[in-house]
């Protein structure tokens, strides 16, 4: 069965049922227009997003599965509803940023985003750091792309029973702050400060903070951007700035706050979804007590628009194919 596609206002979902694969390109409007971040000089509060055209030349993202489905069954995503039939394989990985890159007509763009964050947890995946390490960039050169800088960004819910994520996540740091001389990312889903909040968000399945702590207190002073700490909120979110501030270091974290996606799990979860496009006082209560703390803040807001187009993980395998690819697909 052949890759197929369902366009968005920013850009495309590519999805191949056989595969199990599903994967986004997109552009961006511009961190002037969807970003609050004081500490880069954009200080407007951003009261909804207005939709415009995105040129992909200035930056574009690419996100992608890193396994098929998701063993994960956080309360606020669908794609567990999918399944899980196992890792992206190299192979995997390569079809998907080659696709991307072959289905449009651009062959300059002056940033390359990557991001491992479309369906499953990376850090259960060693290949995501072969690729990252030895592949990825001569891909895209490989591909026609011209892309001044490739930045490719881990997005982990931090596993509880990964024995090996502390492992993965340092070796993903020396591959940012050592290889790619501080140009990658790195960003560790939090959602709240509360653990009992967390634990029904993330069904049990992530570390509690403390852990959390330990791990990425222990992780290198990092080079370039610092590391992220997201939270995706709602206006009953525990957001303990004073917690976040005793656990982790300022010095080598960011917070970035945006909305939960008006996900259908979501919805039948009871999250209250209903304001947090277009009325930035949901933010605001999150992000004074921060920056009265000295923590770098980013708020970044998405269009309804893009809310409106699904553009959340799996949704196109779950509505385009209920039944997933069958085990003879992925054993071959």
């Amino acid at each position: 069965m052949e890759t197929k596609v369902v366009h968005t206002h920013t850009g495309k979902i590519y999805f191949n049922p056989l595969m199990g694969l599903e994967f986004l390109t997109v552009g961006d409007y511009g961190k002037e227009n969807n970003i609050k971040a004081d500490f880069l000089g954009l200080t407007k509060k951003i009261d909804g997003v207005q939709h415009h055209d995105v040129n992909i030349q200035d930056k574009w993202v690419a996100t992608i599965s890193t396994q098929k489905g998701c063993p994960m069954k956080c309360t606020f995503c669908d794609v567990h509803k999918y399944g899980f039939f196992g890792n992206a394989s190299m192979l995997d990985l390569e079809y998907q940023i080659r696709y991307i890159i072959e289905h449009e007509d651009v062959r300059f763009t002056n940033r390359f985003n990557v991001h491992y964050a479309r369906m499953g947890e990376p850090t259960w995946n060693p290949s995501v750091l072969e690729f990252t390490e030895h592949r990825l960039d001569a891909l895209v050169r490989e591909c026609g792309l011209h892309a001044v800088t490739i930045h490719p960004v881990i997005s982990t819910m931090m596993p509880a029973n990964n024995e090996r994520l502390a492992e993965f996540l340092q070796k993903w740091c020396e591959i940012k702050n050592v290889l790619r001389h501080g140009e990658a990312g790195l960003q560790l889903s939090i959602n709240s400060t509360s653990d009992e909040q967390r634990s029904a968000q993330f069904a049990g399945k992530s570390l509690n903070l403390e852990e959390i702590a330990a791990i990425a207190n222990a992780l290198p002073t990092p080079v370039g951007r610092k590391y992220t700490l997201n939270f995706a909120v709602t206006e009953q979110t525990v957001l303990d700035a004073t917690k976040l501030d005793q656990l982790f270091d300022k010095q080598k974290f960011i917070v970035k706050i945006t909305p939960i996606h008006q996900t259908t799990a979501a919805s039948e979860n009871g999250y209250n979804i209903t304001t947090t496009y277009d009325n930035y006082s949901v933010y605001d209560q999150f992000e004074k007590p921060l920056l009265d703390l000295g923590w770098d803040v980013i708020v970044f807001v998405p269009s309804k628009e893009e809310d409106s187009d699904r553009i959340t993980c799996g949704n196109a395998l779950i509505s385009y194919a209920p039944k997933p690819f069958s085990e003879s697909a992925e054993r071959e």
